[in-house]
């Protein structure tokens, strides 16, 4: 805090910290025009001594004038500094919501402080500095692995428990659950299992998995929004354990939703289905999303072109590229001992993407809602193993399952 130059005079209040007669008033709080009740002090001495609970009341007279953006009453717990917006890939945080061409109603919200991983979890090379080396220098980018029984192995370990972490996440979606606060159960649960949120500084990506809200296609950076009733979010967990990497999503209801997302979704998770059924040795990849397309393009729906699946293993990206949209030019057949996910985003209007400040939140282009669904997939002698499938405790959610059975 600055010095006595720098604090103004204040007239028949007491001192925010001892109690006695106040003479002097924070001239930030004066310059935020705030009460001067909170902001009286007698004397410099404690003006610093109570500054370092004072100064979270800037802060939340900050986020209280940032319009849609803003937290307001309900979130009046984020009043730390810990509690800023996201910028530049998660390379820098700022107060204020950024100016921006909204493409639909959802907003961003500030994010929290990020969360610690215990030393003797085994840790992925991008998690103290954010940059991933051997994955970028990799010849895996271009040539696809044929897993070893011993790594398969622990592919099938790792998704495993990725989807149960996922289906802890699923278990508390209800509308007033803040997306930071799912982001706690998938750090916690992932951690609890001795294993490492692998989204968590890859490339600098602040958290430890994504959710993503209606109009959001991908990659959403979980904050301090609320879940309301009638949105869809989709939860993308991947998990570093055992030197490889299981990665899976699913898209679901918060409280009662309307028709058309839920035929949205339910033909997302059909789209995936669909496309799993014909993952085979010798299949090409470019039919992945030929099966795709020809779901989506029935019920109306498009289907997003600029994200992709990719391999997986002890690499969290790498060959090949599994690309969504029909015509495509994906090159390379299937080959038993592969390892990749199948993620298609779908959405209700048009295909294309705007990417949000942050420099990760990819979001429809005409505001209408995307849904996706993803597994980690094992090409088999005779056909497909889905490492991420759904298991007999994973919560009931999907009413076109229950019907099913």
């Amino acid at each position: 805090m600055a010095g006595g130059s720098d604090v103004a005079e204040a007239a028949s209040q007491s001192c925010v910290q001892c109690g006695k007669p106040a003479h002097l008033q924070c001239p930030k709080c004066m310059e935020l025009k705030l009460p001067r009740e909170g902001a009286a002090f007698c004397t410099q001495d404690c003006f610093k001594a109570s500054w370092s609970s004072h100064k979270s009341v800037h802060l939340k007279a900050k986020l209280s004038t940032l319009g849609a953006g803003a937290l307001g009453e309900q979130n009046s717990d984020l009043v730390n500094e810990g509690w800023l917006y996201c910028l530049k890939k998660g390379q820098a945080r700022t107060p204020k919501l950024p100016h921006f061409d909204w493409t639909g109603t959802l907003r961003p919200y500030p994010i929290s402080s990020r969360r610690a991983v215990p030393a003797n979890i085994d840790q992925p090379d991008w998690a103290v500095d954010g940059i991933p080396k051997i994955e970028l220098n990799s010849d895996l980018q271009h040539v696809v692995e044929i897993k070893s029984p011993d790594q398969i192995e622990r592919m099938r370990e790792t998704c495993r428990i990725a989807r149960e972490v996922l289906d802890a996440a699923a278990r508390v979606i209800r509308p007033g659950i803040t997306t930071d606060e799912i982001d706690k159960v998938v750090h916690d649960a992932t951690i609890a299992a001795g294993g490492y949120p692998s989204p968590l500084n890859y490339h600098f990506f602040p958290k430890s998995c994504c959710t993503s809200v209606n109009e959001v296609i991908c990659h959403g950076i979980p904050d301090a929004r609320k879940l309301e009733d009638g949105d869809i979010v989709n939860i993308d967990v991947t998990v570093y354990y055992k030197g490889v990497h299981g990665d899976l999503n699913e898209t679901y209801f918060v409280g009662n939703v309307d028709e058309e997302s839920q035929r949205l979704v339910q033909c997302t998770y059909e789209s995936l289905e669909k496309a799993i059924s014909v993952v085979k040795p010798g299949m090409r990849f470019r039919e992945v999303g030929e099966v795709i397309n020809r779901h989506a393009s029935m019920s109306g729906l498009s289907v997003v072109k600029s994200y992709c699946g990719h391999g997986i293993g002890k690499l969290f990206h790498c060959a090949p590229d599994i690309l969504h949209y029909g015509r495509n030019k994906a090159v390379g057949v299937m080959k038993a001992g592969q390892t990749f996910t199948i993620e298609p985003m779908i959405n209700a209007g048009v295909w294309r993407d705007r990417m949000w400040p942050d420099g990760w939140t990819a979001v429809t282009a005409d505001g209408k809602r995307s849904a996706q669904f993803e597994h980690t997939l094992l090409v088999t002698e005779t056909g497909v193993e889905v490492l991420t499938a759904r298991l007999p405790s994973s919560p009931s959610v999907f009413p076109w399952l229950n019907n099913a059975s």
